[in-house]
């Protein structure tokens, strides 16, 4: 989701990767709540943290709570991390309210993800002096 909404809210100024602990199918409830807000996540893929481990980013947010996931990468490159806890939406039962979890999880990280956009393009303004 975050990746969705960053190339979309951040345009072309972004090079976005996205990854998690393991490569898994792109889950179908996800994409319909992305859906729910005009973006189109299908055509992504899935991608395990260890295929980029090593490079170099200028920033690395990640998605987990460091406190509850043993699997959090780090990376030591990167020239700025921040880390947004989130709800863990696997461990919903029913359908229904793990859709609404989706839902609370994917409006959190559009906001975080507009945030992030408002904030880097004022550190790029401020380090180019427009």
């Amino acid at each position: 989701m975050a990746e969705g909404f960053l190339r979309a809210l951040g345009g072309d100024s972004y090079d976005v990767v996205s990854a998690g602990a393991e490569e898994t199918p792109l889950d179908p409830e996800a994409v319909a709540v992305m859906r729910e807000v005009g973006i189109d996540i299908s055509g992504q893929q899935t991608k395990a943290v260890n295929r980029f481990l090593g490079r170099r980013f200028s920033y690395v947010v990640t998605l987990c709570d460091r406190d509850k996931e043993k699997t959090c990468p780090i990376f030591p490159g990167a020239i700025w991390r921040l880390q947004w806890d989130l709800e863990d939406p696997s461990q919903v039962r029913s359908r229904e309210e793990r859709r609404e979890a989706l839902r609370r999880i994917r409006d959190e990280i559009q906001q975080r993800v507009l945030d992030f956009v408002n904030k880097a393009g004022d550190i790029g303004k401020g380090a180019t002096g427009r």
